[in-house]
């Protein structure tokens, strides 16, 4: 029986398969000459070449067509082109379901390049695009990493429900279910299906929290749901978070964790998505159309090289206001302590400034969420949010509030319901400790690493408003 071989198989261990016979899978990216078939499974960026006999019936050359399914039986031969090093001489073919060429120039499989937006408008065929193929093996990769990592510093894997009563953060909003009918007036929702008023989960945090108070570190890792109608190229309205929750934790143990985590992560990607890194870096554009050779590469070795620079919030607005007044700068958004920090200060104090990921601490606690941790200034609370190289806000997290009267009055002072809240009020009388997590978008991280412009582009299947397709 001839043994099937992923093409990153064969082609990561060439010499060894030379003169042997070996089964290959795949779909046709081109035919040239009758004779050649570019192949490509997905499992790598790269193509094997299949060499065809000079005999074969014609009947079945005419089914040979780009994006046709096949199945290959051949000799692995070492190559006498420069662009490959072996290639399969076929013996045996057969195909799986072969093509329409019409049907081909109107997809985004015919074989010449095409803009993003048109890889979204076909979004079930870009898998088989090389570019999409990047991004979901190095997705994969992330993903991996993050559970490696998690799971080698004893952290347990929870499941936060995706069906919630409350908004974790207070503000935006959020998605209800229901199996009511809406228009009809006065609504029961003693007569809907939960008995209340229930929304897709914007975080799963608060019941993050209340298991690390048992457990000690956990992790979640799964889908959020916003409805804000943004349509930016950095927001999805269905997208994914990991938030650790680790007791015990104070703030500056909550930095570190969170730099070491994200440098695990880059690190891993370098080591072990190299490949797909060098084609994204080949065929992306640098700011300004100006193609730098390694200007991905170069991005992400910056995050390992040095210390993500650490300055309170109070200190930026210091510097910002300096900075303004000395170079002349103008923001657009005025700067006053208090204010919260938009995307243009962000990117000033990381690509300008301080040129390296920049940790920004302690916040006003009123652009901040009623669970993070009081400071004594009675101003500022114990947040944090790590800032990245032309993306901004990567990762944001805090020390929470442990103490119950102060948690209680916070959400006083926010207009947050403690009926729906109780339950995590109450996990503050049962020997509640110090505390801390954050917040990581999964596919604002992929958006990094890969270099795209579009968050659109990291997702399988993007949704945003007025697009809920596929």
């Amino acid at each position: 029986m001839v043994r099937k071989y992923s093409i990153k198989e064969l082609l990561n261990k060439g010499t060894l398969f030379i003169n042997k016979k070996v089964l290959v899978e795949g779909w046709i990216r081109s035919f040239r000459y009758s004779i050649f078939i570019i192949l490509n499974d997905g499992s790598t960026i790269k193509n094997i070449q299949i060499i065809l006999p000079k005999k074969l019936d014609k009947r079945i050359i005419k089914k040979i067509t780009i994006g046709s399914s096949i199945r290959v039986i051949g000799i692995v031969k070492k190559s006498i082109g420069t662009k490959q090093y072996i290639e399969l001489q076929s013996l045996d073919i057969t195909i799986y379901e072969s093509v329409d060429s019409k049907i081909i120039q109107k997809s985004i499989l015919q074989p010449k390049k095409h803009s993003l937006k048109k890889l979204r408008e076909q979004a079930h065929l870009r898998f088989r695009t090389n570019i999409f193929g990047c991004i979901m093996r190095i997705r994969h990769n992330i993903a991996f990493c993050i559970h490696k990592y998690f799971h080698e510093n004893g952290f347990f894997y929870l499941h936060t429900p995706i069906i919630t009563t409350s908004n974790c953060e207070g503000t935006g909003k959020m998605f209800q279910i229901t199996t009511m009918d809406l228009k009809k007036e006065p609504i029961d929702y003693e007569k809907d299906f939960f008995k209340c008023k229930t929304y897709l989960s914007v975080s799963g945090q608060l019941e993050a929290e209340s298991a690390s108070l048992g457990l000690g570190k956990v992790y979640t890792f799964g889908p959020v749901f916003r409805a804000e109608n943004s349509n930016t190229s950095r927001h999805l309205s269905e997208f994914w978070m990991i938030e650790p929750e680790i007791a015990f934790y104070h703030l500056e143990e909550n930095i570190n964790l969170a730099e070491t985590f994200l440098k695990f992560i880059i690190r891993y990607i370098i080591e072990n998505s190299m490949e797909d890194l060098v084609f994204l870096n080949q065929c992306l554009d640098n700011k300004g159309n100006q193609k730098k050779k390694n200007f991905l590469l170069e991005k992400l070795e910056l995050i390992l090289k040095f210390s993500f620079k650490k300055i309170s919030y109070t200190e930026v607005i210091k510097l910002l206001d300096q900075e303004e007044k000395k170079k002349n700068i103008k923001f657009l958004h005025p700067i006053i302590w208090g204010m919260d920090l938009q995307s243009e200060h962000e990117q000033y104090l990381v690509d300008k400034y301080f040129k390296i990921p920049v940790i920004v601490f302690d916040y006003p606690c009123n652009i901040k969420a009623f669970y993070m941790r009081m400071n004594n200034d009675g101003k500022t609370v114990r947040a944090m949010d790590i800032l990245f190289p032309g993306i901004g806000e990567i990762l944001g997290g805090s020390q929470r509030e442990e103490r119950y009267d102060i948690l209680l009055q916070r959400m006083k002072d926010t207009n947050t319901d403690k009926n729906k809240l109780w339950w995590y009020l109450d996990t503050r009388r049962f020997g509640s400790v110090p505390h801390s997590g954050f917040g990581l978008g999964f596919d604002r991280l992929v958006q990094f690493i890969t270099g795209m412009n579009n968050i659109r582009d990291v997702i399988p299947f993007p949704r945003t408003p007025n697009n809920a397709e596929f």
